[in-house]
């Protein structure tokens, strides 16, 4: 359950659902490291385990910092967090030689603590000793691991740095150059967000930004050094590791001589933000000059020790169901019952109908559950309510879409007390009767998403609750339904009330496999959740809607991903409310 990047933001698989998961980024400094090597430093490297089963797996590593005691990590590991979980995590501390693989016999253990990521994220940063074997303490040494959560809404941003006629600090060739980005936080810490690779290239376009590397991949030179201005590789990061999503939030970059033994020199630094970094948008460049204080207070005419240039700035925002839900995107929420002739007559006591003054039936508490949980995302708190299968006044003709106030022209109850209401008073009115048919009131509701399609904006989804004791009999044209469902702002919640084998259902729902129409077109999202509500039975209605729903966040933001549709308006509570939106 564990990914990690080296020093850079996720970023989404076309074919894989946006996350909803809470993702949690950890990044790692160490003090006070024991030194193992006889003529340098140690040269550090952090091991990432996490338990599973009762077996230590490793997760990810750092790169090797050469001869360095107080080493700060550019790589940032990332971590799914479960809030119902405890997830036992190990960092341990190696002194790589190089010539073996981290975490060999040949390395020597520098120490080790273990945590678990709720305390991570609890504390947001986290500093412990460093333990021996045999739980020895390893000298003064400590480590130190700060989290943040990657909150869906912040996105990443992509960076091509370059830099001009640096000075040269080498003294029988030019300067080897590697740029340091740092966020300074509110504390006045700084905090090391990205490392560019160690060595340059010159005189040539950047080339697209590289793939994420492997877990075991070194932040070792990769072109041609001794070059005075250097085109660092473009690289992508979090806005929130970036900048905490707040763009006037101050960041410090720092150009160094890189040096095999880990006795980098200066070169200069310059202090910019988010906000005027986003300059370099489209065609504009945005530089600054590199100073060194040292140079600047002891030479009359020192004017810098070179130029960085932004080349190209990319914004790449990935919203959250939050995002679209605090932006105003109402869900509107509307119920489909089942009053097919097998339910039973209501007026007996074995009717899955049957209303008991003193026990809510089956349908009555599969529709309070997740009417409950849906209420409070829309604003009016009305709700549209149906039934199908059964003969109705005046004419007592078979209707498998009709309202259940019988009001034709206004099928919404107020609030779900107004739907309870209106399903109590319309079982005396209607003769139960068949077959089962669901495809006419997805397609009713799909008519009214599909208008809501086409104003282009993220202001209403919309979720079909269909509530039925049986198998659909009309399961070939229920599945076109659904595939053309699945293009508009729409989810599908089917619950199986009473004792039915609801196996033929299952083919609704795509866990095991897309669903296709008759014609073989696939499903453009998975939109149905099946439960049989007999697996919830004896258990809490928020059981129930916790399952049914669960899928819903994820469903409501692949579907405005897809069409590229943003939050409707920013929200200016958040701290990333001033961040620019894509071009």
């Amino acid at each position: 359950r564990a990914t990690a990047t080296m020093g850079e933001a996720p970023e989404p698989s076309p074919q894989a659902p946006l996350a909803v998961l809470s993702k949690v980024e950890l990044r790692v400094s160490c003090r006070h490291l024991l030194d193992r090597d006889t003529l340098n430093k140690s040269d550090p490297c952090v091991l990432l385990l996490m338990q599973s089963q009762g077996q230590w797996m490793e997760v990810d590593r750092s790169e090797v910092i050469k001869s360095n005691l107080n080493p700060v990590f550019a790589k940032i590991f990332t971590v799914d967090y479960y809030f119902e979980e405890v997830q036992k995590l190990r960092f341990e501390v190696y002194d790589s030689h190089g010539h073996a693989g981290v975490g060999t016999h040949d390395d020597d253990f520098l120490g080790g603590m273990e945590c678990t990521v709720g305390q991570i994220v609890a504390q947001k940063r986290v500093t412990k000793p460093l333990f021996l074997k045999y739980g020895k303490f390893a000298g003064k040494s400590t480590i130190t691991v700060i989290s943040e959560e990657i909150s869906g809404n912040n996105g990443y941003v992509e960076l091509a740095f370059r830099a001009k006629k640096l000075d040269d600090k080498d003294l029988f060739s030019k300067s080897d150059p590697f740029l340091e980005i740092y966020r300074i936080d509110d504390d006045r810490s700084e905090q090391l967000v990205y490392r560019t690779e160690v060595s340059s290239r010159a005189g040539r376009a950047p080339r697209p930004p590289r793939c994420q590397p492997g877990p075991a991949e070194p932040l070792t030179p990769q072109v041609v050094k001794n070059n005075l201005s250097p085109i660092w590789e473009p690289f992508k990061v979090s806005l929130n590791s970036l900048c905490s999503c707040e763009e006037k939030r101050k960041l410090r970059c720092v150009v160094w001589d890189y040096d095999s033994r880990g006795k980098h020199d200066f070169i200069g630094e310059f202090f910019t933000t988010f906000e005027e970094m986003q300059k370099a948008m489209g065609e504009n460049k945005v530089q600054w000059d590199c100073m060194n204080p040292k140079y600047k207070i002891k030479k009359r005419n020192y004017k810098n020790s070179g130029v960085v240039v932004l080349l190209d700035l990319k914004i790449h925002r990935v919203y959250s169901f939050l995002d679209y839900i605090m932006g105003g995107c109402q869900i509107h929420f509307t119920v489909a019952i089942d009053f097919t002739a097998s339910n039973g007559d209501p007026r007996n006591s074995c009717s899955l109908h049957y209303i008991n003054p003193y026990q809510p039936n089956e349908y009555l508490k599969a529709l309070v559950a997740v009417g409950e949980i849906c209420q409070d995302y829309d604003s009016d708190k009305k709700f549209s309510a149906l039934g199908f299968g059964a003969r109705i006044p005046p004419k007592y003709e078979v209707s498998h879409d009709f309202a259940i106030n019988f009001n034709p022209d206004n099928d919404e109850c107020e609030g779900i007390q107004g739907v309870v209401e209106s399903y109590q008073s319309c079982l005396p009115k209607i003769q139960l009767y068949g077959p089962t048919n669901v495809a006419p009131i997805i397609s009713k509701v799909a008519r009214v998403a599909a208008d809501e399609e086409r104003t282009k904006e993220a202001s209403q989804y919309f979720i079909l609750l269909i509530l039925t004791d049986g198998v659909v009999t009309d399961m070939a044209d229920t599945r076109e339904a659904i595939v053309r469902a699945s293009y508009l702002p729409m989810s599908i919640i089917i619950v199986g009330v009473g004792n039915a084998d609801f196996t033929d259902m299952q083919l609704l729902d795509g866990d095991d496999g897309i669903l296709r129409s008759p014609r073989g077109e696939p499903v453009l999202r998975d939109i149905v959740q099946f439960v049989p509500f007999r697996e919830f039975k004896n258990a809490s209605p928020t059981a129930l809607a916790k399952c049914v729903l669960a899928e819903v966040p994820k469903q409501v933001v692949e579907y405005y991903s897809y069409k590229a549709f943003p939050p409707r308006c920013p929200q200016p509570d958040t701290p990333d409310s001033n961040l620019s939106s894509p071009q």
